[in-house]
């Protein structure tokens, strides 16, 4: 808010867009001027609600000498290229306003032609800044294209190396699991064959010590 765009001068833009230059270091401005032709629009008004056709042909004539003034006025303050763009804008709050100087496309033309100057309304103001948004974030792009084709191809080539790892980890799972399968099945019968011998020897041993203790008591062998 408040910027002098124009190097040199005291004058200050209400508003300024601040637009990314051609190095970094350095800032290119959009000017925004609100303007608001309050008597000119007023007596318009009042000369459609009284349907007075002399009195609305006055109005406008004076309403579109006035807005020219502000154009003429914005151009030579705050234009001031390269430290700006070569356009700026004037803002009209009122939609019925800016759409009274839609009316007479050969004003609009002028404007632009020879002071610079767009005309916007509440809502084509902000159409216009998405637009220049989307503008300068294409130019992005395109300036940083080969990184982000750098960049594609690094997460490819990873890409790539990890497609091969998953592999040699689902390789080594199979295996591992064959692995434990067949430990499952081969070992596991061998110590259950061990234990059986274990039980086998438990018999044997519990059979000789009921014959050596039960001999004695009945007096004949078993």
């Amino acid at each position: 808010t408040n910027v002098a765009t124009k190097a040199g001068s005291q004058a200050n833009v209400e508003y300024a867009i601040k637009l990314p230059g051609k190095s970094d270091e350095k800032t290119v401005w959009l000017p925004i001027d609100s303007k608001f032709p309050l008597e000119s629009y007023q007596a318009l008004l009042n000369g459609f609600e009284e349907g007075n056709i002399l009195e609305i042909d006055a109005a406008q004539k004076q309403l579109l000498k006035t807005v020219e003034s502000f154009a003429k006025d914005i151009s030579s303050k705050y234009i001031d290229p390269p430290h700006t763009t070569d356009f700026a804008i004037m803002f009209l709050p009122v939609e019925g306003l800016f759409a009274e100087v839609l009316r007479h496309p050969d004003v609009f033309e002028r404007l632009q032609r020879t002071y610079r100057i767009t005309i916007t309304g509440p809502t084509t103001l902000s159409a216009l800044l998405n637009s220049l948004h989307m503008g300068f974030r294409t130019l992005a792009v395109q300036k940083r294209s080969s990184e982000v084709w750098k960049v594609l191809a690094e997460v490819k080539t990873e890409f790539a190396k990890y497609s091969e790892q998953l592999a040699l980890v689902h390789k080594q799972l199979s295996t591992a699991s064959g692995s434990l399968e067949k430990l499952q099945t081969t070992r596991t019968s061998a110590m259950e064959k061990k234990l059986r011998g274990v039980e086998i020897l438990g018999l044997d041993v519990d059979k000789e010590v009921a014959v050596a203790l039960i001999e004695p008591v009945i007096g004949e062998p078993l």
